[in-house]
Parts: structure tokens; C-alpha cells; sequence
């Protein structure tokens, strides 16, 4: 085998690796599994039915949005790779927490939970502005937030170690398959990490 071959085995490698990270660490993926946990740890069994509640909202209705949109070809993928594309998918996940926030604060859902969803709001807030001229990264924005928000349920220390690393290794697999550029990237861990601290830091938690 030559040098090149091997070169291209390992890029293969590289590419197949970036894919199956962008995938496990997907927004819609983080999205569904995070609130149960953040309710299940802030009130046990019932925290993880108001939870179950969050993720149907915040994250199933819009997973189903964006999967009828690949199926009729309007979308390129599941990962919005295209900036133009991502518009009505982002408003669709705005209302849906919108609705799911309303919700959980008038049923009295656990606090934890509201300042969780309030986080995922806020995130919206900043990042689908920018997304409208410059495509920052929501893989990078959704996995840093989650992070900062397992930190309050979680040991702190090693979640943030941890948590750093698989941050890293996201951002890593947005620039290797040249879906987003380092800043951008940059530019979603920041907005993540700063507006969850933000609101667990507004109720307290």
C-alpha cells in the first residue's frame, strides 16, 4: 500500500469517526435526553415524567419537523447543514419551547427543569439570530450548554472535565467534515456555556 492510500485510509477513518460523533452528540439527541435527567435528579420518578414532558416538546416535535423536511428533500439532512435551510426548523423549536416552558411553569414542574428549558430558550434566543447571517454552530451550542447544566446535578469537576473533552471532540467533527469553520464552532461554545450558566445563575440553581 503507499503512502497516499494510507492517507486516504486514515482521512476515511477520520471522516467516518467525525460522522459518528456529529450523530451521537446531534442537538435533537442532547435535547431529548437531557431533561429527564435534569428532572429525574431535581425530584426523582415525577421530576422524570415532567422531564419526559420537556423532551417531547422541546426536542421530539422538532426532530419530527425536520425529519418530514428531509423525507420531502426541502431539507439536506438532519444536521441543517444548510444555513438557508435552517430557518423554519429553528421557529418550529422556538414555539415548542416557548409552549413546553409555559407549561412546565404554570403545572409547577420542578425548578431545576424550568431554568434547564429556560437555558435551551435563551440559547434559541442568541443563536438563530446569527444563524440568519452566519452559521454558527448549534452542535457545539447544544453540547456546551449541556454540559454547563449536568455540572448543577452532576460532580462538578469531573462532568466539566469530561464534558470539555466531548465538547472538544464535537467541535473537532463539525470543522473535519467541513460543516462549520473553527470560529464558528468557537462561537457555539461560548453562546452555549454563557446563556445556560446565565439562566441556571437567573433562578438560582
Amino acid at each position: 500500500m503507499t503512502g497516499q492510500e494510507m492517507a486516504g485510509d486514515g482521512e476515511s477513518a477520520s471522516g467516518a469517526v467525525a460522522r459518528w460523533v456529529t450523530s451521537l452528540f446531534a442537538p435533537q439527541v442532547l435535547v431529548i435526553g437531557l431533561p429527564p435527567l435534569v428532572g429525574l435528579m431535581a425530584d426523582g420518578w415525577p421530576g422524570a415524567a415532567w422531564g419526559l414532558v420537556a423532551s417531547a416538546l422541546c426536542g421530539g416535535i422538532p426532530a419530527l419537523v425536520i425529519l418530514a423536511g428531509v423525507r420531502s428533500g426541502r431539507l439536506d439532512s438532519h444536521h441543517l447543514v444548510d444555513r438557508a435551510s435552517r430557518t423554519v426548523p429553528l421557529l418550529v423549536a422556538v414555539v415548542a419551547v416557548v409552549v413546553a416552558l409555559t407549561l412546565l411553569i404554570l403545572l409547577g414542574a420542578p425548578r431545576l427543569l424550568v431554568a434547564t428549558v429556560t437555558a435551551m430558550l435563551a440559547a434559541l434566543a442568541v443563536t438563530v439570530p446569527i444563524t440568519l447571517r452566519w452559521k454558527i454552530s448549534f452542535h457545539a451550542a447544544v453540547s456546551a450548554g449541556t454540559v454547563v447544566v449536568l455540572a448543577h446535578v452532576l460532580p462538578a469537576v469531573p462532568t466539566l472535565v469530561a464534558g470539555a473533552l466531548v465538547v472538544a471532540t464535537v467541535c473537532w467533527a463539525r470543522v473535519r467534515l467541513t460543516h462549520h469553520t473553527p470560529a464558528q464552532v468557537a462561537a457555539g461554545t461560548v453562546t452555549g456555556a454563557g446563556t445556560a450558566w446565565a439562566a441556571l445563575s437567573a433562578f438560582g440553581v
